[in-house]
């Protein structure tokens, strides 16, 4: 019992330390404040045709390329994954940013228009990907 009455003061005095520094207490002001501001977006995102074009697309060019690519929603990013190679949209305060991310660690990103050709930004993407499986092939 003493551990837990030690762990639970130590927790206490962390969140007071925390409530206490101004810096901390800033940064979650801007981390709101940023998450309001991107809230729209996030929204749009998740509920915009483009985003159920972009999965249906993702599928099917997925199988004709012989790559699953992984879906997920991560808070309110979407990632898509092939191999090491990652997709993000993330939403922020200006609109929906997509991060295309390489095995390497590299990343570009570019802004996302909802009214666009989803299969844009993914043959942007999967070029890259087709790009790297022709470099693993040679390699060989």
């Amino acid at each position: 019992m003493g551990f837990l009455d030690n762990l639970e003061n130590s927790l206490k005095s962390l969140e007071s330390r925390e409530e206490r520094d101004p810096r901390e207490q800033e940064r979650r002001a801007q981390e709101r404040m940023r998450a309001a501001g991107a809230a729209p977006w996030a929204e749009r995102l998740k509920s915009a045709e483009y985003t159920k074009r972009l999965l249906d697309h993702a599928a099917v060019e997925g199988h004709k390329i012989r790559t699953k690519i992984y879906m997920a929603w991560l808070d309110s990013s979407l990632r898509l994954e092939a191999k090491a190679r990652r997709l993000e949209l993330r939403p922020t305060a200006e609109g929906i940013i997509a991060d295309f991310i390489e095995p390497d660690g590299s990343c570009r990103s570019e802004p996302v228009d909802l009214n666009g050709d989803p299969g844009t930004l993914l043959a942007a993407w999967l070029k890259t990907g087709t790009a790297f499986k022709e470099k693993e092939n040679t390699s060989d």
